[in-house]
């Protein structure tokens, strides 16, 4: 097994959702020219349309020099549409997105997933109906790639407020030599990438008693940044669910849910695992890239890339452990909405911002590849044929089918987040897991409304 990573795309040096970056940064990219191009938007001042994205850190996308570039392509075909860009981050991205919409000064375009555009923003009434681009022919490729992401751009009114770009399933990762050293290695089936659930007890405990990593593994807990993982890692030890599968109530309190998390408290008690209220999903991946820790929870593609320069061993990406071999992966959809804000030639221009940068036969894919994940359109094909990462894309897709229920788009989402964190911290003091997991849902299915 090599000792370092394969080649790595240029380009991706940021975290998905599932990681903290930094500040926020804004840009102004300049147009060329002031003739109106087929976008209907008036330019009778002679002026251009000018249109503001702020966009989340999803691979390149929170870089100046990719996201300029794009922009200066839309610019050949759309010279009259000006737009600026703004830098958010997961730390405090969603306090900025709250105070413009308090302020009445939103952005026009806001590129991240279903949970914020469409479960909350969009369920609120500040979002634009996209549903003249959902066309007949967008529709039928998407939906041949996920009939998951169709519905989860679409708000319970059947308006869609999100249209998709890319996607993934999230997944964790193990040092590779690590394992093999210490002989957890026997406890991964290598061909599927899968483990049960007794193995992946019986890997810690290896890892434990071996005295050659400081930890084997976190329950990071100190905030929401790359929950999916705990959220994976929690449903997937014995078969639970999140919430119902019409997405109308929280369900972490289950028999399934309870007993998962009863398992990781007593792991954490047998110093096999460990809780720790003070690291978010960022701190994790730094400790699992620097050895500290033995596996992480918080994986995907883009987090690979990103860590690529600095890992001296081989990340090994794994599914999660199962009791019954039935893998569901949290998945990630990322795609762009539009705020309401009543200017008809903006969102006009918006709309044309997306679907170029989106749907164009040239643009759309190189869209993709600066986000480290896949294209939702199946038309694009494999977006990384014949590039340094194929092969290691490749594998990162064989986790695609494993995607479970998009269970984002539920009521409350964000009160549960926090709650989820909370109630994980709970979990690691010692409290008593059933109290700990009926409070969580009481919390999150009050926050449904």
């Amino acid at each position: 097994m090599k000792k370092a990573l394969a080649l790595v795309m240029a380009g991706v040096m940021a975290l998905s959702m599932v990681a903290c970056g930094g500040g926020s940064t804004s840009t102004s990219t300049a147009t060329s020219g002031s003739t109106a191009a087929s976008t209907g938007t008036s330019t009778a001042s002679g002026t251009a349309t000018e249109i503001t994205l702020w966009t989340y850190p999803i691979g390149s996308w929170q870089k100046e020099e990719t996201v300029n570039g794009f922009i200066a392509e839309f610019n050949k075909q759309y010279p009259d549409i000006k737009v600026n860009v703004e830098y958010l981050d997961y730390t405090n991205g969603d306090d900025k997105v709250t105070t413009a919409i308090e302020a009445k000064n939103t952005p026009d375009i806001i590129f991240e997933g279903p949970e914020r555009l469409v479960s909350n923003w969009g369920a609120k009434g500040l979002m634009v109906d996209l549903s003249d681009l959902w066309t007949e022919e967008a529709t039928a490729d998407i939906s041949q790639t996920s009939e998951a992401v169709v519905n989860a751009c679409k708000g319970a009114d059947g308006k869609y407020y999100e249209y998709p770009m890319c996607m993934t399933a999230h997944n964790m990762a193990i040092n590779y030599e690590l394992f093999e050293e210490t002989g957890a290695l026997q406890y991964i089936d290598q061909e599927t990438r899968t483990w049960t659930t007794d193995n992946f007890v019986k890997a810690l405990e290896t890892l434990r008693d071996s005295g050659k990593v400081m930890t084997p593994a976190i329950v990071y807990c100190g905030g929401q940044g790359g929950d999916q993982g705990t959220r994976a890692l929690v449903n997937n030890l014995y078969s639970g669910t999140y919430t119902t599968a019409d997405h109308t109530a929280y369900t972490a309190n289950s028999a399934e849910n309870v007993k998962a998390l009863e398992l990781l408290q007593k792991l954490n008690s047998e110093q096999a695992l460990t809780f720790d209220p003070a690291l978010q999903a960022s701190d994790e991946l730094q400790m699992f890239a620097n050895g500290t820790a033995a596996m992480t929870f918080c994986w995907n593609a883009s987090n690979e890339a990103t860590y690529a320069e600095q890992v001296t061993f081989t990340p090994y990406a794994m599914n999660f452990p199962t009791d019954d071999g039935k893998v569901e992966l949290c998945g990630g959809i990322w795609g762009f909405g539009i705020f309401d804000n009543g200017d008809d030639a903006k969102i006009e221009a918006a709309k044309t911002f997306i679907k170029f940068i989106c749907d164009d036969a040239t643009q759309g894919p190189a869209s993709v590849q600066a986000t480290g994940f896949f294209p939702v359109r199946s038309s694009f094909g494999n977006v990384y044929a014949g590039t340094a990462d194929e092969e290691r894309m490749a594998t990162f897709q064989t986790f695609l089918p494993n995607m479970g229920d998009y269970y984002n788009v539920t009521g409350g989402w964000t009160e549960q987040r926090t709650a989820w964190w909370n109630m994980l911290q709970e979990v690691g003091n010692g409290s008593d897991v059933q109290a700990a997991a009926d409070k969580f849902v009481e919390t999150s299915n009050a926050a449904i409304g």
